[in-house]
């Protein structure tokens, strides 16, 4: 049975799981929820997501929400050795936690508003920009990327000398802030930051999805 994912490329959380199931090869649907319709407001996708957001997945009997429980559910089951989550090494494991949690509590709340500025706003709900949002939003991004390039003068990836999902994470909102707005320079600028970013995206599975977020941005 394959595995179904709810969502579309435009949502970062979606493209986060897209991003999972390509780097471990898993075989994938993805269902589209029209989200300019309002499909993810009513059933059967809030039956799916009571939170009416998107992504949900659907493996066999089992559904789930919330995009990175979803990653790494899917690399438990199927990762092949959990390499992202480096799960044969107690102290590599727990670097990979700890960075994943990074990511959640301090680069996705900055990151994530000055993208919805650019980008969502415009494109979902007809608005304009908060320049003033932005301002503050960017401050604390730069702060936390400065704690990024002092780690990544030390190691090639987050959590050590490895990839894995504490990377992969990073990778929507990043691709937006890159691409569709027009402060790349807050990772650019970083030059241990910017290898990073250049690794990171240069995977097969990387390109796939970063080219799928390009054609419904």
């Amino acid at each position: 049975m394959v595995v179904k994912l709810f969502g579309s490329p435009v949502s970062t959380c979606t493209a986060r799981v897209m991003l999972c199931m390509e780097e471990i090869g898993l075989q994938y649907e993805l269902v589209p929820v029209d989200l300019k319709a309002g499909e993810h407001q009513r059933p059967p996708h809030s039956d799916r997501n009571p939170f009416c957001q998107i992504p949900a997945l659907q493996d066999g009997g089992l559904v789930l929400f919330e995009s990175r429980v979803i990653t790494r559910y899917l690399v438990q089951k199927y990762g092949k050795g959990t390499y992202l989550l480096k799960q044969k090494s107690f102290v590599d494991t727990v670097a990979v936690d700890q960075w994943m949690e990074v990511e959640t509590q301090h680069f996705n709340g900055p990151i994530s508003a000055i993208v919805f500025q650019h980008v969502f706003l415009p494109l979902l709900f007809g608005g304009h920009t908060d320049q003033n949002v932005v301002l503050l939003d960017l401050d604390k991004l730069g702060k936390v990327l400065d704690v990024y390039e002092a780690r990544l003068s030390k190691t090639k990836f987050l959590a050590g000398d490895f990839y894995s999902l504490a990377d992969l994470h990073h990778l929507p909102y990043g691709y937006h802030l890159i691409n569709n707005t027009p402060h790349g320079s807050l990772i650019n600028s970083r030059p241990h930051v910017k290898a990073w970013w250049d690794a990171i995206t240069s995977r097969q599975g990387s390109k796939k999805v970063l080219a799928a977020m390009a054609s419904t941005s």
